[in-house]
This record gives C-alpha cells, sequence and structure tokens, in this order.
C-alpha cells in the first residue's frame, strides 16, 4: 500500500528508493517513543495542480513537536515545504497523503537524544471513513494527563493510547474511540478532533487535553465565514446524546460525519446539519488553487 519498487522517498537530504533505505535498530525512537511527526494531504486543484494543504502550518508544527521533546531539526519550513512538492513529483503523485518523521540517532538511555534524521515519504491514500457515518463509542482509555507529557506535540510515543482506544472500540463492534480526559470530559477521538451540533450551536472541545488539528483551525475559519456560532467548552458524552449532529476532523479524517455515540442515533440526517456543509465547503477549499 504504501511503496513499491519504483517509490522514492527523502532521507536525510537525499532522494533514494524506498526499498533500499535501512536505519538502526538501537534508535532511542524505536525503543522508547521519542520521535515525532506529521500527517499531510495533498489535493488536486481545479485547475490541475497539486496543492499541499496548509503545508507551512505542519512543518511550523512538526518543529514545535521537536522542540518539545528536545530534538534538533536542522531544517527550515521553506525547505521542508520544498522537499515535500518535490516528493509529490517524483512520485507522479497529487491526491496523496505525505507523513514527515523526525526519529533519533541510536542511543540506548532515556537522556534527550537531540541529534535526528528526517524521513519524508508519500501514497495514496483515499477517504479514511466511510459516507455511512461513523459509530464512535466512548472509551474506556483516556487521553494522557498534560501534566505526563505534551499533549500538543505530535510525538509518535503517544499513539499508542489511540492504538488501545480503537482496538478496544473495533472489538465492541464500533467504528472508533471517543476518549475523555481524567476527568470525565470529551477530549478527542482516537486520531480526530470531535465536533458535535445543538440547535444553532457547533460545540468541539477546548485545548488542554487534545492535539489541536490543523483541519480544525479550517473548520473554525469556516464556522466564521458562514455566521455560525462555535462554542469550545467541556462537555461529557450524555451532553451528545441529544446532539443534532456530529463530526470528526483531521487530515486522514478531513470531514467526516458521526452517525451515532455509544449506539445513540443523532436527531438529524447528516444533509441537515451544520457539518454537512462545512464538509461541502472543506473539499471546495482543498481543490481550490
Amino acid at each position: 500500500m504504501y511503496y513499491d519498487d519504483d517509490t522514492i522517498i527523502f532521507l536525510n537530504g537525499k532522494w533514494i528508493y524506498a526499498r533500499e533505505a535501512k536505519t538502526g535498530l538501537y534508535k532511542q525512537s524505536f525503543h522508547y517513543g521519542n520521535g515525532v511527526f506529521e500527517g499531510i494531504r495533498a489535493y488536486a486543484t481545479h485547475e490541475g495542480h497539486c496543492k499541499i494543504l496548509k503545508a507551512r502550518e505542519h512543518f511550523e508544527r512538526l518543529q514545535y513537536s521537536a522542540e518539545q521533546m528536545y530534538m534538533d531539526l536542522p531544517y527550515s519550513v521553506d525547505e521542508m515545504v520544498q522537499w515535500a512538492y518535490a516528493l509529490l513529483a517524483k512520485n507522479n503523485l497529487q491526491d496523496a497523503y505525505i507523513r514527515p518523521l523526525v526519529f533519533t540517532e541510536e542511543n540506548m538511555g532515556l537522556q534527550p537524544e537531540n541529534k535526528t534524521n528526517l524521513f519524508m515519504c508519500a501514497w495514496n491514500w483515499g477517504q479514511y471513513f466511510s459516507d455511512l457515518g461513523v459509530n464512535l463509542v466512548t472509551s474506556e482509555f483516556t487521553r494522557p494527563d498534560p501534566r505526563s507529557c505534551r499533549v500538543e506535540a505530535k510525538v509518535t510515543g503517544h499513539y499508542t493510547n489511540s492504538i488501545l482506544a480503537l482496538n478496544a472500540a473495533k472489538k465492541q463492534g464500533y467504528d472508533e474511540a471517543l476518549l475523555l480526559d481524567q476527568e470525565g470530559f470529551v477530549a478527542e477521538a482516537s486520531g480526530a478532533n470531535f465536533f458535535f451540533q445543538k440547535g444553532d450551536v457547533i460545540f468541539t472541545a477546548p485545548r488542554g487535553n487534545i492535539l489541536p488539528g490543523i483541519t480544525r483551525s479550517i473548520v473554525f475559519d469556516l464556522c466564521r465565514e458562514n455566521g455560525y456560532t462555535l462554542r469550545e467548552t467541556r462537555f461529557k458524552p450524555e451532553d451528545v446524546y441529544d446532539a443534532d449532529g456530529a463530526f470528526l476532523t483531521g487530515t486522514a479524517a478531513e470531514i467526516s460525519a458521526v452517525s451515532s455515540l455509544d449506539g445513540i442515533a443523532f436527531k438529524r440526517l447528516w444533509k441537515d446539519t451544520f457539518g454537512y456543509r462545512l464538509q461541502q465547503q472543506f473539499m471546495h477549499y482543498v481543490r481550490a488553487a
């Protein structure tokens, strides 16, 4: 799915075939989860060009995440954006998913390892969730406590939490997990931010226990443009049960309909909600030149 014999990747300033890439087994990133990454989408525009969605914002966050984990990323945002476009061109990709990963040198201790490697790859990746809507379940797992780690950094090790929550949800017959914070308030899904609508208001969790997504910020902009009232506030799962509708946002998820939470369906059809309108506007936005 991710590469074939002709796939070219970027590794530490060089372009090589994915099949030829090598790395050591003693990396701190491999043993202790001290790596940072981004998920970025590129789209073919209506004019036939390729556009990386919010490229600068993604690479700025990659730099921020690296700094939070005491990792030295010796490249500018402009350089990384340029390499991302070159990566797409070398692999003849337009509608694609781009994965930059910053990982450490060999270090079997827990002291920070500031020397890093930059790997970047891309592949075709279509719609993440079904058009039928996502069936969510409140997870038995909570999001990491912000007093225990840098929750606003996109760190590889943080995603063990997501893997556990999603696996548990799948075993219960659901599509995705909705995780709470340590006080029982809704945080986010395993890999996406959560929004719901009640009447003329859209609600979402505030920063603090979530990864504030870049697609989330686009939704904020679209809400302002449409004159929708958006509230960042704390809420519990039971506050969502009688909602008109709900949706997930993220680079992979884009804007995806949620059809139920804990087996309780929402009041309105997806096409009758603000989320549906935002979804249509978002897809136009990403393909505009």
